[in-house]
């Protein structure tokens, strides 16, 4: 089917269906042929029979096909080019929903116009009493049953070249939203209907003809066998299919939802056996994966991982306006050189639990760890058009809550910045980190360090000042000298409250704002040189 597509390309559904569809001449053909085991008629007689219901098949095949063709406009739409996603998503389903919308809208056509005639004219043209009527039908109706299966099954398989080619050109799809025929309905009718069909053949092939009681005798024990030996057969085997289909199908919603605690038993030694243990060892690797991912997440801020497991994550950098914060604990030197190691690592630990969940409270994230303070970004890789508000914010919090006691006896210092820097990886020889360069970042940490001459537990410099939207009481620095900076510069601390009010608190503000006033200190702070 492959190759007929490739050669055909447009012209290959409408050709496709248009030659599965002559297959039903054959099956009338056939049908008419057993009938003539049962029934003695000469050579006339049957080829006018014959002739008449192939006629009369032929007329409910040309009825068909105009509207099938119709169904079949996207898919041609779709191999002539018109390949948008609305485009691709109608030929998708115009492909796979054509097998059961053939048999769902046409399958009362041939009924109508190929069984009940054909039977008709069969008990006219060899001169058969009216009551022959009914065992044609009765084997008729066997005859369109078989014929439906076999189109709906040859349709299936020919429409699958066009949606492997469909498959390749869109997203994967997480639904198909398009109904079918249950493959526990195929099973169980298709089965059993062969078995019918089967001993009708082998009956018809042993008569010595009998007319229509022998007809309608065979039909009945063809169906009564079917019915018995063979629907428990068929019942058996549909059981030995799907229930491992249906523990794959189980395990892969679970999957969806995100358990990777799970495994599909392997239940059988063939082809889906082999497939429950494959898909075992993709839930292994996904497993795997999963605790990678959340190892990456611990000892890297989670919204970072997420951004460089995301389709948007850019290796070469992006330039952002952000927000820098820089913290560091006073006098720690001082405290490392008195503790053991363990002790140092496990009050830095108290202490980060208490400043880390305040960077992430309002939206920032902790770029890196630098021994005894810590780098944090506001705006990148998510930007926040407020992200000096949240950077001040974050600053003003974390000192009050750590330098107001806590329990932990350590006193730290902040300084915030605000600039264009670039936001990407860095690195080399197979170790990145990801983190923001620029001119920026210095001079926040700079003016952390001004907070050591000044006495103020947090600085901001007038960057910062500047694209601050909300309202802060803020206190000038005027003439503070940064290293590598030759102009004194002004710089400003905001007011650490006695108490700052923690997201969700109802006297809060958005992300835990602290609820002060702007107003730039109106009294010039004294000259400091670092």
């Amino acid at each position: 089917m492959a190759w007929f597509y490739r050669k055909l390309g447009g012209l290959y559904p409408a050709a496709f269906v248009t030659v599965e569809l002559q297959s039903a001449l054959v099956v009338t053909a056939a049908t008419v042929g057993l009938f003539t085991f049962y029934y003695d008629a000469d050579g006339d007689q049957v080829v006018r029979v014959l002739l008449a219901a192939l006629a009369l098949t032929a007329l409910a095949i040309a009825s068909t096909l105009p509207r099938t063709y119709r169904r079949l406009r996207p898919i041609r739409r779709w191999i002539g080019g018109a390949r948008g996603p609305e485009e691709s998503a109608r030929a998708w389903s115009a492909a796979v929903a054509l097998p059961l919308e053939l048999l769902r809208r046409d399958l009362p056509l041939p009924l109508m116009l190929t069984v009940i005639p054909s039977c008709a004219v069969g008990v006219a043209l060899l001169e058969l009493p009216w009551t022959a009527f009914f065992p044609f039908l009765a084997g008729a109706a066997v005859a369109v049953g078989y014929a439906a299966i076999l189109h709906y099954l040859a349709i299936e398989s020919g429409m699958r070249p066009v949606l492997i080619d469909i498959s390749r050109e869109v997203t994967p799809r997480l639904r198909t939203g398009t109904s079918a025929i249950p493959l526990r309905v195929r099973l169980t009718a298709a089965l059993p209907l062969i078995n019918i069909i089967t001993g009708l053949v082998v009956a018809a092939l042993t008569t010595e003809g009998g007319g229509g009681a022998d007809l309608t005798l065979d039909v009945l024990v063809a169906v009564a066998v079917a019915t018995t030996v063979s629907l428990e057969l068929t019942l058996l085997l549909s059981k030995s299919i799907l229930r491992p289909i249906a523990d794959l199908q189980r395990a892969t919603e679970s999957v969806r939802e995100g358990r990777y605690d799970l495994s599909v038993p392997v239940t059988t030694a063939d082809e889906l056996g082999d497939l429950a243990a494959s898909f075992n060892q993709m839930v292994a690797g996904l497993r795997e994966r999963e605790r990678i991912r959340k190892a990456f997440g611990t000892y890297l801020d989670e919204e970072i991982a997420e951004y460089i497991l995301s389709e948007g994550f850019a290796e070469e950098g992006v330039e952002r306006e952000v927000s820098i914060l820089f913290c560091d604990v006073e006098n720690f030197t001082g405290f490392a050189s008195r503790a053991s190691a363990t002790e140092v690592v496990a009050r830095l630990n108290e202490l980060f639990e208490i400043v880390v969940p305040v960077v992430a409270r309002h939206s920032g994230h902790v770029d890196k760890f630098e021994g005894d303070g810590l780098l944090a970004v506001f705006g990148a890789p998510e930007s926040y058009p407020d992200h000096a508000d949240r950077a001040v914010r974050a600053a003003v919090e974390m000192a009050s809550r750590v330098n107001a006691g806590d329990g932990l006896g350590f006193r730290i210092r902040a300084g915030v910045n605000t600039g264009r820097v670039v936001a990407g990886s860095i690195g080399g020889g197979g170790r990145l980190n990801f983190s923001v360069i620029g001119d920026p970042v210095n001079v926040a940490a700079r003016t952390q360090t001004a907070t050591r001459s000044t006495g103020d537990d947090v600085l901001i410099t007038a960057e910062t000042a500047r694209r601050l939207g909300s309202d802060f009481k803020l206190a000038e620095r005027r003439g503070v000298t940064l290293k590598g900076i030759d102009e004194p510069m002004t710089l400003y601390a905001p007011a650490v409250p006695d108490r700052v009010p923690e997201a969700g608190d109802g006297h809060a503000e958005s992300l835990g704002a602290v609820p002060v006033i702007r107003a730039f200190g109106t009294r010039p702070g004294p000259t400091h040189t670092l």
